[in-house]
């Protein structure tokens, strides 16, 4: 098993690059002034983010939403607002995989923004993206997991994430949360998640997730024929 504690540099940059080119465009507004808003998206719908069709509502626990985003080539969505605390899990960008870069945007929180996004093609824009709607835990160490021997890849005081990568037949060490938690498939290949209780959950294409409460124990294994990746995610 090989924790992944930061994507690399050039998948980053690549991302960055994509974006500042178009394939992902943001038109960003402080809604401390409606009438900002109103000159940037005059006569347009606005909705929260939690509305917006292509930001599906996949799962809802408590304070938080996990969302399966979906933008497909030459679609533009609604201008939406965002107002919480979201951790991002990239799986494909409009130019080809991001196989699950991780970043989070936690000013939203504080700062409302409204924007749209849109993707110029060719592919499809897809993220599976956490979002939380309370207050967070600074305290970083307060309620790390067990049955992980290296530090998360990404954690603030709203989200914490993990990437490990497992080869054919390699499986995890038991892994027990105390936060709500859920492990995304972000690379080609087939996992088995099977929980303490018996219950396997089967991961096979790339963002394929399974969802685990508060201190349900687990273990990840790849049942596939080649090395794959999976991202866990915390919602803190």
């Amino acid at each position: 098993m090989r924790i992944i504690h930061t994507p690399s540099r050039r998948r980053l940059a690549k991302s960055m690059l994509s974006a500042a080119a178009g394939i992902l465009l943001f038109a960003a507004v402080l809604p401390l002034s409606s009438l900002a808003q109103e000159d940037e998206f005059a006569g347009e719908r606005i909705v929260h983010l939690l509305q917006e069709p292509r930001h599906r509502t996949v799962h809802h626990d408590g304070d938080l939403y996990l969302l399966d985003v979906q933008v497909n080539p030459g679609d533009v969505s609604l201008p939406h607002i965002h107002d919480q605390a979201i951790l991002l899990t990239y799986i494909n960008m409009s130019d080809g995989p991001r196989n699950g870069d991780v970043n989070s945007n936690t000013d939203y929180a504080s700062q409302p923004h409204t924007h749209k996004v849109s993707n110029a093609g060719p592919g499809l824009f897809r993220i599976i993206a956490l979002v939380n709607a309370g207050a967070g835990n600074a305290d970083l160490m307060a309620d790390r997991p067990s049955g992980f021997s290296g530090e998360p890849q990404h954690e603030n005081a709203w989200f914490r994430s993990y990437r490990v990568e497992l080869a054919p037949g390699e499986e995890t060490s038991v892994q027990i949360h105390s936060l709500s938690s859920f492990v995304v498939q972000v690379a080609d290949g087939l996992f088995h998640v099977e929980r303490s209780d018996g219950i396997t959950a089967e991961l096979d294409a790339r963002a394929d997730w399974v969802w685990h409460d508060p201190n349900e124990a687990y273990v990840i294994r790849n049942v596939g024929r080649i090395a794959s990746t999976v991202v866990i995610n915390e919602g803190r």
